[in-house]
């Protein structure tokens, strides 16, 4: 009966109830100490969904894989705001600075398809323009001409 449960969590605030309730309570495991696991693997990102992957065995034992939240919630929580522009392209909802950007690029860097910090920064832009937040004070849709003309360098230059 050995199986493998993926759901989204509250970063460090897991209980029994749905979603991990239901789905742990026909398996072997100890769900309070599931909860208990999670909620310590996951309190750094306090207040943003986080995915996690419990792997049981038959005997009652099991593993536990934290993911990384959404780039979308990493911006949010960097920036400050709850929710983004209904109209991205028009209306801006915050700005990012190139460290901010910087920081969540490195956050989500072992689930994004670059291979450098400094693409993984254009994937993050990328996400900026449809929440409606800009990068440096200018719209995120040009940070990728900014990053490729060398504007942004010496942020990137001990890779």
């Amino acid at each position: 009966m050995a199986g493998t449960i993926e759901v989204l969590v509250p970063g460090g605030k897991a209980n029994p109830g749905p979603p991990l309730g239901p789905e742990l309570g026909p398996t072997p495991v100890d769900v309070q100490d599931v909860v208990n696991q999670i909620n310590d693997q996951t309190s750094a990102f306090d207040g943003m969904e986080v995915p996690v992957t419990v792997e049981y065995d038959d005997d009652g034992s099991f593993s536990i894989e934290v993911g990384v939240p959404p780039t979308a919630a990493l911006i949010k929580d960097e920036v400050g705001f709850d929710t983004g522009s209904g109209e991205p392209q028009e209306n801006f909802v915050a700005d990012m600075s190139i460290e901010q950007l910087k920081k969540v690029a490195e956050q989500k860097s072992s689930d994004l398809l670059s291979y450098d910090l400094k693409n993984a920064s254009k994937e993050v832009a990328g996400t900026c323009a449809s929440l409606g937040v800009t990068v440096e004070g200018e719209d995120a849709r040009t940070f990728k001409e900014r990053i490729d003309g060398g504007e942004f360098d010496d942020y990137y230059d001990d890779e």
